[in-house]
């Protein structure tokens, strides 16, 4: 397997000054399929059977949850920025870094895993859990493709964050 973190490419003071952004553009480019791979070492069989679909939080958590969802034979649910998805959806807001959002889900059943690109503080991925749960879903577990551990190691009940890459 490629060295999938030397493909990501860091960026100083982008969005915001003193933001380092860590872009995963390049790493799609060229290694897509091995960084699915990865992914889909993160859960054993019986976990991905157990799976009725994967949420992929917008906008790059969709590429990675499609992807994955689209190789393992799964379902794909969008949970989106509020205002992108037509009612009826549930809605919870949540706090970013620097800022503040909204993110809906239309209602639905099922086991989901929910996966994103990137998990700073961990905000957004206990808003898309609160979310799922609200929306009718049951969760079955937590993936990113880069941890930056900002807010310390996620768990959501006795759930912890897999990651393919963790930043100290």
């Amino acid at each position: 397997m490629p060295d999938l973190k030397r493909h990501i490419v860091e960026v100083p003071d982008f969005p915001r000054p003193g933001i380092l952004f860590r872009d995963i553009t390049p790493l799609l480019r060229s290694h897509f399929a091995a960084t699915l791979d990865a992914f889909e070492a993160l859960f054993s069989a019986q976990e991905w059977r157990a799976a009725d679909a994967l949420a992929g939080i917008e906008s790059r958590g969709f590429i990675l949850a499609a992807g994955l969802a689209a190789r393992l034979g799964k379902g794909f649910v969008a949970i989106r920025k509020g205002g992108k998805l037509p009612p009826p959806v549930e809605a919870v807001d949540y706090a970013l870094e620097y800022g503040s959002g909204v993110l809906e889900l239309q209602r639905g059943s099922g086991r989901l895993l929910l996966i994103d690109d990137v998990v700073a503080t961990g905000g957004t991925m206990a808003a898309a859990a609160r979310l799922a749960r609200a929306a009718g879903f049951e969760l079955g577990g937590f993936a990113a493709l880069v941890d930056l551990r900002l807010g310390g190691d996620f768990h959501w009940g006795d759930m912890a964050l897999r990651a393919v890459l963790r930043y100290d």
